[in-house]
């Protein structure tokens, strides 16, 4: 489920096989991945599926442990790695958004998700529609 929402968010759908600098001139490479990413990198589409679901994995584990409230719920846990995936597992874990749902706040860990739209400062629109997107994923399901 995490994989496919994931995919695309950074790159506008399709891979980027050369490494570039994002937003905030992170050197960045595939659908968003900067783990070891430098500039000249190039890589393949097969070897982009496999960064992306290494670190999708590599994500998952933190993301449960600060928030073991989500085990038990797979949209609010998508939602939740994408958001790790894109800020980062400390600054999830440090998050209103995992707050939240520790608490038992569903909904307003689900609105949390909004704060998430900046870069640099500054509003982003991907970054906008991306958070909008997580958040309506977060919201299906919604636990009582």
């Amino acid at each position: 489920m995490v994989t496919p929402f994931v995919s695309g968010w950074e790159s506008g759908g399709t891979p980027r096989l050369v490494a570039y600098q994002d937003i905030v001139k992170v050197w960045t490479i595939c659908g968003g991945e900067t783990l070891g990413v430098k500039p000249g990198m190039v890589e393949t589409v097969a070897g982009c599926e496999l960064r992306e679901e290494a670190a999708l994995i590599r994500h998952a584990e933190p993301v449960l442990a600060c928030t073991p409230v989500l085990r038990t719920h797979p949209n609010q846990l998508s939602a939740a790695i994408s958001l790790a995936y894109n800020i980062g597992t400390a600054g999830y874990c440090r998050s209103t958004v995992a707050r939240r749902f520790n608490a038992g706040d569903w909904r307003g860990g689900c609105d949390a998700f909004l704060m998430w739209n900046k870069a640099g400062g500054q509003v982003v629109r991907g970054l906008d529609r991306r958070r909008r997107a997580e958040r309506d994923l977060c919201l299906k399901e919604l636990p009582r």
